[in-house]
């Protein structure tokens, strides 16, 4: 109680400074290394399982802003408020993390892999997800910055390594890597990679975020559907496409973000990595959120159309009317809205699909203590079956196989 009590006096706290008058980037925008040169309110706080320093400055960047220097706590009081943003703070170069890159776009083939992908999506349950999200919820928090953030990540790793081992024949196991993409701040990030039996190494992405976080982060956030539908309807499909003995002509990988809630900490640092390193980026889709279908609305599937790649958007509302028993629907998050947008921001073609509307989605419980499995009906798993369906369909259709290549 004492904790909680002077949680909410911080929290409540006034800032001394609005955003839009903190450090902005300016002169020194080409240095690789840049200090904050002006004083940021002081908070002293400090909870036992948590290594957040609510003082520590942050370079982030808002929607047609130059990044700004503001505190973790003023980056907190700014999600709260809705503001969406890129934290580039721990990015080498600065000014290259601030820029968007131009995207490479592909013409998508004709959609030719139905026997495959029907034969894989008959096999598709909600008994695995159900279980799966059951554990992964049950940890206090994952917030990226805290112990037992570290803990689930561990644990779903080794659910991953698990899959593997009981889905994927002695053979497909020789094409697949586990290996983790490490932060600095210990929740690292996850890749599942099926190799591809072609020349082609374009690399097709499935991917959702681990991490959960409560608008106060000390406080619990299980995260049963921001994000804990997202990465196990994802390892689902991963299941299923393994036990099919699914062997792809390019590349394509599973991935689990950690610290997208922190300003797409982790899938930044991933996704530059690969444009740093020359990797191509065939096709990137991602799973934030697949669980809600609100009281008196039609059930859809929400295709996300601002700051995503038209081509690729266009590609997946195919690919939901051929193989998902419910329709699409128009929608759009805003900017930074997941982590799509770090693969936009380097170049690489990308989409999101959610829960429904975005209006529609589980706004008033995601990020607290009420985002759980058992909060409401709404919550829904076999919702939930309808975005596997889409990530093997994108899966099958993009990746290609021995047969349909």
């Amino acid at each position: 109680m004492k904790v909680a009590l002077i949680a909410l006096s911080v929290a409540g706290a006034a800032i001394s400074k609005p955003l839009a008058q903190q450090v902005p980037f300016g002169s020194q925008l080409h240095d690789s290394v840049v200090v904050p040169q002006a004083d940021m309110p002081q908070v002293d706080f400090r909870v036992e399982g948590f290594s957040l320093d609510l003082n520590e400055p942050r370079l982030v960047q808002f929607e047609g802003h130059e990044p700004v220097w503001i505190s973790e706590y003023q980056k907190l009081e700014a999600k709260a408020n809705g503001r969406k943003f890129f934290d580039i703070t721990d990015s080498a170069d600065h000014f290259a993390a601030a820029q968007v890159k131009p995207t490479k776009t592909y013409d998508y083939p004709e959609l030719s892999a139905q026997e495959k992908v029907t034969s894989v999506i008959k096999t598709l349950s909600t008994e695995g997800p159900r279980a799966n999200l059951e554990k992964f919820s049950s940890f206090r928090t994952r917030y990226y910055r805290s112990q037992t953030g570290q803990e689930s990540q561990k644990w779903l790793l080794s659910r991953i390594q698990e899959i593997t081992a009981e889905s994927a024949s002695d053979s497909l196991q020789q094409a697949i890597s586990i290996s983790e993409f490490e932060h600095s701040w210990g929740q690292n990030s996850i890749v599942a990679r099926i190799n591809g039996t072609s020349d082609d190494e374009r690399v097709v992405i499935v991917g959702a975020h681990q991490d959960s976080t409560n608008m106060w982060p000390f406080f619990p956030a299980p995260g049963a559907d921001d994000d804990g539908s997202g990465t196990t309807s994802i390892l689902e499909s991963y299941r299923a496409l393994l036990a099919s003995d699914f062997r792809p002509a390019r590349p394509v990988e599973f991935q689990w973000y950690s610290a997208e809630e922190g300003g797409l900490l982790g899938s930044q640092q991933l996704a530059t990595d690969y444009a740093n390193r020359g990797v191509e980026v065939y096709a990137m889709s991602q799973y934030d959120m697949t669980a809600w279908v609100k009281r008196g609305t039609k059930e859809v599937v929400g295709v996300i159309t601002d700051y995503v790649d038209p081509a690729l958007t266009d590609y997946n509302k195919k690919l939901i009317k051929e193989y998902l028993s419910i329709p699409s629907v128009d929608t759009k998050c805003g900017y930074a809205c997941s982590d799509h947008a770090s693969f936009a921001k380097n170049g690489f073609p990308s989409i999101f699909t959610i829960e429904g509307l975005f209006d529609d989605s589980n706004l008033q419980n995601i990020h607290s203590a009420s985002d759980r499995i058992d909060v409401s009906p709404e919550f829904s798993f076999n919702h939930m079956l309808e975005f596997s369906k889409l990530a093997v369909a994108f899966a099958i259709e993009l990746g290609g196989s021995e047969k349909s290549a």
